[in-house]
């Protein structure tokens, strides 16, 4: 897999595949609006926050008509000047999102185009991308994250325990602000000492997705007093999601806008296995604990833990009550399945629902890989944990050779892919030599 790509505050629409005319406020002369606003931010930064510009080619791309915007060429000219700007269409097999990408021979900052005009939210989906792009320039370029812990109880509370100590960090200076981050960093460690397996992956999490929320946070606001509202807004907005797939957005941005308080100078973050949290704790001169889980939950009323551990049960009997409701429809027979090669997915994170062992349901969710397009709209579809197959419900299936769909859902196959009839089931196989 690519990558997955969720953003702080830039939630945009599930794919259609109905034939409509796209978003109609992007013309040409917004877009030109949009770019120069953009290359005027990094101006303004000089190069001060990444050691180099981060202004370069930019498409905006329309989730529905496939049309591009961009404010540059590309190598292979597939892209034409017209009304100042480049246009032209996007491949239909490729999935819209907002990354980088490359497009005839050149990296773009791809954005795909929100349904309703926001000036901040399309500036901030710019400089995230644009940030995605001298990542990649720089090979941080992580290929897949597994933080499937982080919808287990006990990962939970002790992120919603550090979120509630960095909150008071950005809230106070001083000594307050270093005894709420020394909280922070103790929660933290012992999530890390409940699970060490997953620190390698929430650390590339953090770091992958975090900066370029911290980025756009810093560049795109005109106070320290709008940076830190935006930040805690995240906090309270992800605070609702889907943890395993959503938190580094605003993890990692926490922390980077605390040093950046500090004065760390953020080029020396070459690699995507650079721990924020060790780093904040250098900079802010706080020797943690060699073992934290006892004193974490020492210091663990001072920040209400009876409120999270109630919301947490909640949590867990909602689940459970869903869960019984939804699974039948990818057990009972017939059933599409798929297997994962290396997809890239697009998809909206409240729209994930946790079958423990079993897996996700993405109430809507968009995948290309090796075989095709899948593109799914109402009923949902099934993934496992280990993000090697997908089922979908087979109700009311037709099917073509390229193209199969169910209800709520399309698949679009590549030539060298079939649909097979197993039984009662379906499988899409490669086709035999």
């Amino acid at each position: 897999m690519k990558r997955i790509s969720l953003l702080i505050l830039v939630l945009t629409s599930i794919y259609s595949c109905r034939e409509e005319t796209g978003t109609s406020y992007m013309t040409p002369e917004r877009a030109a609006y949009y770019f120069s606003s953009i290359e005027e931010i990094c101006r303004a930064d000089a190069g001060n926050l990444w050691g180099a510009s981060l202004f370069g080619p930019i498409m905006y791309v329309d989730r529905i008509s496939r049309k591009i915007v961009a404010n540059a060429s590309d190598k292979e000219n597939l892209l034409k000047l017209k009304d100042g700007v480049y246009t032209g269409i996007y491949p239909k097999e490729k999935l819209i999102d907002v990354i980088s990408v490359e497009f005839g021979g050149t990296l773009f900052a791809m954005v795909r185009i929100p349904d309703e005009e926001d000036d901040y939210r399309i500036k901030a989906l710019t400089i995230h991308s644009l940030v995605h792009c001298m990542q990649e320039k720089r090979n941080i370029d992580p290929q897949r994250f597994n933080n499937r812990h982080m919808n287990d109880k006990n990962a939970r509370m002790w992120l919603k325990l550090e979120w509630r100590a960095l909150k008071n960090a950005l809230s106070t200076e001083g000594e307050e602000r270093y005894l709420a981050v020394r909280d922070a960093l103790i929660f933290r460690g012992a999530r890390h000492e409940a699970y060490p397996d997953y620190i390698y992956d929430e650390t590339r999490f953090e770091n992958y997705e975090g900066l370029p929320t911290f980025s756009y946070t810093l560049l795109c606001t005109a106070s320290k007093e709008e940076q830190t509202k935006r930040l805690i807004d995240g906090i309270d907005f992800y605070y609702k999601l889907n943890f395993g797939y959503n938190y580094g957005f605003i993890h990692g941005a926490l922390y980077a806008y605390l040093l950046y308080d500090k004065g760390f100078r953020f080029n020396l973050v070459t690699s995507d296995s650079t721990d924020l949290g060790t780093v904040t704790a250098e900079v802010y001169g706080i020797t943690l604990p060699e073992i934290l889980r006892d004193v974490a939950g020492s210091i663990a009323i001072n920040y209400d833990i009876e409120s999270i551990q109630q919301e947490e049960t909640e949590r867990q009997i909602r689940i459970k009550e869903a869960s019984n409701k939804r699974l039948s429809a990818y057990t009972e027979k017939p059933v599409v399945f798929f297997d994962l090669e290396s997809p890239s997915f697009g998809f909206e994170p409240d729209a994930l629902y946790s079958l423990d062992t079993l897996g996700t349901i993405y109430t809507s969710l968009r995948v290309s890989d090796n075989w095709g397009k899948l593109v799914v709209e109402e009923t949902g579809c099934l993934v496992s944990f280990n993000l090697k197959e997908i089922r979908l419900p087979a109700k009311g299936i037709k099917i073509s050779k390229t193209h199969i769909s169910g209800e709520g859902w399309d698949l679009f196959l590549t030539d060298s892919w079939e649909l097979v009839k197993t039984e009662e089931n379906y499988r899409v196989k490669r086709l035999s030599p």
